[in-house]
C-alpha cells in the first residue's frame, strides 16, 4: 500500500503545514524563478537578433540562434523528466540551473556565431529542465488538490514570458546591449540555486539507471527533424524541397523507431504505458492542440499589429498585455478553485470553448476594426489558453502515481512543445501563402513591383503613399484572419476530447514514491483511469 511521504517532510523542514508554509513558499520563489528564465530564453532574442546578427556578422545562421535552443530543451525534458523520478530531483535542478548559467556565461562571451549557438545549445540543455523539473518538484512538497494553486501561477508565469521576452530583448538591444540578455540571468539564477539548496527537501529515490540510450537518440533525431521543418520550411526551402522532404520522411521514421524502443526498454523515457491511461492521452492530446493554437497566433499577431495599426515592435509587444491579463486570470483563477472545490473537469472544457471563441473573434478582424476590439478579443483569446493549460498539467499527474509525476509532467509538456513549434509552422504555411498570392495579384497597383512588395518591412509600409499603404494592409489582414478560423476545428476536436476526461478526485496527501503500485489511483484504487 502506498504511503505519505508528508511526515518526512515535515520533520526535515521542522514545518506542520508544507503547502502553507515560508519554507514552501521560498522553494516555490525558486521555482518560478527557474520557470522564468527558461520560458523567457525562447523569446528574449526574437526582437534582438538584428542588431546581434549585425554585430557578429552571421545573416545567414541567423535562424539557428533559437533553433538550437529549442531543440536542445525539446530533447532535454523527457530526459530530465525519467531521471528525476529515478534519481530525485533537488541535484538535478541545481545541476540544470548550473548548466543554465554556464550557457549565460558563454553567450555574454560570445564573440562570433558560432559561440552564440554553442552558448544557445548550453542554455537549451539546462532550460529543458527548468521548466519540468519546477513543475514536478511541486509534486515532491504538495498534495495534488494544493498543487493546483501553484501550478495556475506557474502558468501564468509562462504566458508572461511569452510577451516580456520580445520587450525585454528590445529594450537591452536599443538602452544597454544585447549582451545583457545574457548577463541578467546569472544573479537570476544564483538566486533560485541558493533557494533550492537552503530550503528544497526533497524524498530521496534509490534507483538504478539504465540509460535508454536507443530511446534517446531515436528521439533526438525525430524532435530535431519535426523543429527543423517548423523553422524551416516556407522559409529557408520551400515546403516541397528536398530538404523539407527529406526531414518530414526522417521525423516519420525515427518517431517510428522511437516507439520501437520504447516497447522495448528497460526504463524508457516515455513508457508507452503512460498511454494507456485515459486521461494522459487526452489531456496531452489536448495540450498539443492549445500548443499550436497560442503560438500560432503569438507567432504573427505582432507583425499585424504593425503592419495594420502602424504601431513601431515595442507597442505591438505592448499590445499583447491583455492577452496575458487573460491567461494569467484563467490560470490563476481555476488553480485556485481547483484546490477549493477539487472540481477541475469543466475546466478544459471552459478552456476549449474560450479557445474557440477567440480564434472566431480574431478571424473577424478588419482593418477598420477599433483598437479596443482587437485588444479585447486578445483578452479572450489569453483567457481561454489559461484555463486550461496547466489544469491539463494537473489532470495528467493526478491520473498516475507521483513515483512517475516527473515522466509524465516531461511528456506532457514534450507534446506541447511540439504542438507550439507546429503552430507557428502551420499558421506561417497558410499565412504566407495568402499572403504571397494576394500580394502577387496586387503588384502592379501604384507601379509596386512583385519583389518590392515581398520584402516590405512595417516601417517601409508606412512610408508608401496612402492607396498603395492601404491595399497591403488589407492584403495583410486578408490573409491571416482566416487562418484563426482554420483552426478552430482542431478546438473543436479538443473539446470532443476533453469532456471524456474521468474527473478523478484529486489527491489531497504525497504517495510514497517506492510505495505506489504503478499505474494505481489512490483514490478510486483502480488501474490508472481506464473505464
Amino acid at each position: 500500500m502506498t504511503t505519505s511521504i508528508r511526515p518526512a517532510i515535515d520533520a526535515a523542514a521542522s514545518i506542520p503545514e508544507p503547502g502553507h508554509s515560508r519554507h514552501v513558499v521560498l522553494v516555490f520563489a525558486g521555482l518560478l524563478v527557474a520557470m522564468l528564465l527558461s520560458s523567457l530564453d525562447q523569446t528574449v532574442f526574437s526582437t534582438a537578433l538584428p542588431t546581434i546578427v549585425g554585430e557578429l556578422g552571421g545573416v545567414t545562421h541567423m535562424l539557428w540562434v533559437t533553433t538550437a535552443y529549442l531543440v536542445a530543451s525539446t530533447i532535454m525534458m523527457p530526459i530530465y523528466g525519467k531521471l528525476g523520478d529515478l534519481l530525485g530531483r533537488k541535484g538535478l535542478f541545481i545541476g540544470a540551473l548550473t548548466i543554465f548559467l554556464v550557457g549565460s556565461v558563454l553567450g555574454g562571451f560570445a564573440q562570433n556565431m558560432t559561440g552564440l549557438i554553442v552558448a544557445r545549445a548550453v542554455h537549451g540543455i539546462g532550460g529543458g529542465g527548468l521548466m519540468i523539473l519546477a513543475q514536478a518538484i511541486i509534486a515532491d512538497v504538495a498534495p495534488v488538490r494544493e498543487r493546483s494553486k501553484y501550478m495556475g501561477i506557474m502558468g501564468a508565469v509562462f504566458g508572461l514570458s511569452s510577451v516580456v521576452g520580445p520587450l525585454l530583448g528590445g529594450w537591452f538591444t536599443e538602452s544597454a546591449h544585447w549582451r545583457w540578455a545574457f548577463w541578467i540571468n546569472v544573479p537570476l539564477g544564483i538566486a533560485a540555486i541558493a533557494l533550492a539548496t537552503v530550503f528544497l527537501r526533497l524524498p530521496k529515490h534509490e534507483h538504478k539507471v539504465r540509460l535508454d540510450v536507443w530511446g534517446i537518440t531515436t528521439m533526438a533525431i525525430a524532435v530535431t527533424s519535426v523543429i527543423l521543418v517548423a523553422s524551416w520550411g516556407g522559409t529557408e526551402y520551400e515546403w516541397g524541397s528536398p530538404v523539407i522532404v527529406g526531414l518530414i520522411a526522417a521525423a516519420v521514421v525515427f518517431g517510428a523507431l522511437f516507439v520501437l524502443a520504447e516497447h522495448h526498454a528497460v526504463e524508457p523515457i516515455i513508457p508507452l504505458a503512460l498511454f494507456k491511461s485515459r486521461n494522459f492521452v487526452l489531456a496531452t492530446t489536448a495540450g498539443l492542440f492549445i500548443g499550436i493554437a497560442m503560438f500560432g497566433a503569438i507567432a504573427y499577431l505582432p507583425t499585424y499589429l504593425q503592419m495594420v495599426t502602424g504601431v513601431n515592435a515595442t507597442v505591438s509587444g505592448l499590445m499583447m498585455i491583455p492577452m496575458v491579463a487573460g491567461l494569467t486570470l484563467g490560470a490563476v483563477t481555476t488553480g485556485q478553485l481547483a484546490s477549493l472545490t477539487g472540481r477541475y473537469k469543466w475546466m478544459p472544457i471552459a478552456s476549449m470553448i474560450g479557445l474557440g471563441l477567440g480564434l472566431w473573434l480574431l478571424s473577424t478582424l478588419t482593418v477598420e476594426t477599433r483598437l479596443w476590439v482587437l485588444l479585447s478579443y486578445l483578452f479572450v483569446l489569453g483567457l481561454g489558453v489559461g484555463l486550461g493549460m496547466q489544469i491539463l498539467v494537473l489532470v495528467v499527474q493526478n491520473s498516475l502515481p507521483d513515483s512517475q509525476v516527473g515522466t509524465a509532467t516531461a511528456a506532457n509538456n514534450f507534446f506541447r512543445e511540439i504542438g507550439a513549434s507546429l503552430g507557428g509552422a502551420i499558421v506561417g504555411a497558410l499565412f504566407t501563402s495568402r499572403l504571397t498570392d494576394l500580394l502577387s495579384g496586387l503588384a502592379s497597383v501604384g507601379g509596386a513591383s512583385a519583389g518590392s512588395l515581398d520584402s516590405l518591412t512595417p516601417g517601409a509600409v508606412r512610408a508608401l503613399p496612402q492607396a498603395i499603404r492601404d491595399v497591403i494592409v488589407s492584403a495583410y489582414n486578408d490573409a491571416l484572419t482566416p487562418v484563426f478560423a482554420a483552426l478552430i476545428p482542431m478546438v473543436v476536436v479538443g473539446l470532443v476530447l476533453v469532456s471524456f476526461i474521468k474527473e478523478v478526485p484529486l489527491r489531497s496527501t504525497i504517495e510514497d514514491a517506492n510505495g505506489a503500485s504503478e499505474g494505481v489511483d489512490r483514490e478510486t484504487n483502480r488501474t490508472g483511469d481506464l473505464p
